[in-house]
């Protein structure tokens, strides 16, 4: 890296600390000035790693005057640093059961204390504890107090696999944050940032006046890097990197404005000396979306223009988790399209991009095979044979594919009997094996294409069939591959039809257009 260049922040959530010692920063001030002058209580749901903990302390920052600190930046010349406030700042840790969670507060409410100079009484539970600390700051201090909650949720998302501890969490949670309703009159401003977003009924009891700001436009971003980021201040930092394939890899996530890119993936990227790598999705493991996929007939293929309502992205509670709504407010699906029909609002989800495209379908490979260990060598043998369009091969792939798979992982019964489960498999090998693009569902004028397959110079069109005939004929007389004629690319079209007795390929036929 050039010397001249500001270091990299990568870890670091504190947002002095950034600025004196002179890390990167991508100035998020003019989202939080206009965040602390438009609202009261504000709430914001954003995937992991981006960033929300430093947009929470540098809120801290700004409320605690320390006006230094904001030179050159939005904010230094429109903010009333005089004015100082008293914050109290709650971040929450993991917590695999309620008493931990319950000493999680604590530890929070004994860090306030002892920054605000204020007791609590000495009998007290966490509710009362919360509650004094914002009365006797508003009395000590004559001002009314700031309140930042960072991970509001995590308690409960930590238990999502733990029915019972969940719900626990949750009531605790809802006793905490009921305290900022029932102390209005002496709070200035109320932020509280997570993954999810949970009915305002089940954690938010009362709190009525919390203004969602996750889809507003005008805040879509608020946390993540812009690609004029990347082409401005970032740049410098990517000399030699081939733009439009950063952009493939790591850029995508839609909150109503610009498409995003996660910091922590850039940052990474950089420091690993430009190596394209799933940077992002290797700092948390999905295994509830996993569980939820494993007991449900989904069609893997089918997130990639996927069509839901504003409810089914909007919030979730844990008696009705929805795979999809939990997959967009994860991050591992995001905006592709918004849609009015009517008086009601629609939305397209797709995977963000490549990294979590092919890492998310390649982590579910581990929960379909019998042994982790025969995924690399078929997804090595379907790039080998597609690279030199050997398609006589292919089959033999094909059934091996199907032969590793562990059916009994799922909870259905009928699984051999489900098409969209045959589809999924496939479209997981191929997206987990790193083609060049892999399109499910692809739309044509007479009709969907399975999947199409691009690599190089070729394009596969795929069909599939279970206990049917006629795979190949279905392509050619709806004239699938009409599409791509003009691509330039080297076309084929492949049938394959499958047995649900003997759960693997009984038929399989190829033709170049």
């Amino acid at each position: 890296m050039k010397k001249n260049l500001k270091k990299l922040p990568i870890g670091i959530s504190t947002f002095s600390e950034i600025i004196k010692q002179n890390y990167l920063y991508i100035d998020k001030t003019k989202e939080a000035y206009e965040l602390i002058t438009d609202y009261k209580f504000a709430f914001l749901s954003r995937p992991r790693r981006f960033g929300k903990s430093l947009f929470i302390d540098t809120l801290q920052e700004i409320f605690e005057g320390n006006k230094k600190l904001f030179e050159g930046l939005y904010i230094y010349d429109k903010w009333d640093f005089e004015d100082k406030y008293p914050v109290i700042k709650i971040s929450f840790s993991g917590s695999r059961d309620v008493e931990a969670l319950k000493q999680n507060i604590f530890r929070n409410m004994n860090e306030a204390q002892e920054k605000l100079g204020i007791e609590c009484s000495k009998e007290y539970d966490y509710a009362t504890c919360f509650s004094e600390l914002i009365k006797k700051s508003y009395e000590k201090y004559q001002k009314p107090v700031v309140i930042l909650v960072d991970e509001y949720d995590k308690a409960i998302l930590d238990n999502i696999d733990q029915i019972e501890v969940a719900k626990e969490s949750r009531e605790v949670l809802k006793i905490l944050y009921t305290q900022i309703k029932d102390n209005d009159r002496y709070i200035k401003f109320a932020f509280l940032t997570g993954v999810s977003k949970f009915t305002k009924a089940s954690i938010f009891s009362g709190l009525n006046n919390l203004k969602d700001i996750s889809m507003l436009p005008k805040y879509g971003n608020i946390c993540g890097y812009t690609q004029e980021d990347i082409e401005t201040t970032i740049l410098p930092y990517l000399e030699g990197v081939d733009l439009k394939r950063l952009k493939e890899w790591y850029n995508g996530y839609n909150f109503l404005k610009d498409k995003i890119y996660n910091p922590f993936d850039i940052l990474l990227f950089i420091d690993a000396d430009f190596l394209f790598d799933n940077y992002w999705f290797n700092t948390g493991t999905p295994s509830f979306l996993i569980k939820l996929f494993k007991s449900n007939e989904y069609n893997l293929a089918k997130f990639e223009n996927l069509r839901v309502g504003k409810e089914l992205i909007e919030s979730f509670d844990i008696e009705d988790i929805s795979l999809e709504t939990v997959m967009f407010q994860s991050g591992y699906l995001t905006i592709k399209e918004q849609i009015a029909r009517r008086n009601r609002i629609q939305y397209i989800l797709t995977f963000p991009n490549l990294e979590t495209k092919m890492s998310f379908n390649n982590y579910l490979l581990n929960y379909f095979v019998k042994k982790r260990i025969d995924k690399l060598p078929i997804q090595n043998s379907l790039i080998d044979l597609l690279e030199v369009a050997n398609l006589d091969d292919l089959e033999q792939t094909i059934k091996s594919l199907f032969s590793s798979i562990a059916y009994n992982n799922f909870t259905k019964n009928d699984i051999e009997e489900y098409e969209g489960f045959y589809a999924s498999v496939i479209y997981a090998y191929f997206v987990g094996a790193g083609f060049d693009k892999v399109l499910a569902e692809d739309v044509t004028n007479d009709g969907r294409i399975d999947l199409s397959v691009f690599i190089d110079d070729y394009l596969y069109i795929f069909e599939f069939k279970v206990d049917k005939k006629g795979a190949l004929e279905q392509i050619k007389s709806k004239e699938y591959f009409q599409k791509y004629l003009s691509s330039g690319k080297e076309i084929y079209i492949i049938g394959v039809e499958f047995d649900s007795a003997s759960r693997n390929v009984v038929g399989y036929d190829w033709e170049r257009v």
